[in-house]
């Protein structure tokens, strides 16, 4: 018995190994994961990212000037495009009134539809 045991390890070790054993954790678990630390929950990543809040519910905005620019510009990215609010941190409800907000200012030429190139 203790040479069939032998045997069974030495043809083990000769065999190329494709895969690693499923008990170890992979570095990269795909193409996004690619070298970096893991962040999910529970993971000991890091980087710890914060739950983003809707700033115009912690100032108490009920309305969303259409005339304020300069507020309506940081939600609007370099290109012309109104940035998604898992980008923003911004409520659904005010994402509604934020993207009618730049509509407006856009119609009335106080944003740009586009940047020119």
């Amino acid at each position: 018995m203790p040479e069939e045991n032998q045997a069974r390890s030495s043809a083990a070790a000769d065999a190329p190994q494709s895969s690693p054993a499923p008990s170890e954790p992979r570095a990269s678990s795909g193409p996004r994961g690619a070298g970096r630390p893991s962040g999910g929950p529970g993971g000991r990543g890091k980087f710890f990212r914060r739950k983003k809040v809707c700033k115009f519910c912690t100032e108490k905005l009920d309305a969303i000037p259409y005339r304020d620019v300069k507020l309506l510009q940081g939600f609007v990215a370099e290109r012309g495009k109104i940035v998604p609010r898992r980008l923003t941190g911004v409520c659904t409800t005010h994402q509604r009134r934020l993207t009618r907000a730049i509509k407006q200012a856009r119609n009335i030429a106080l944003l740009p539809f586009a940047t020119r190139h």
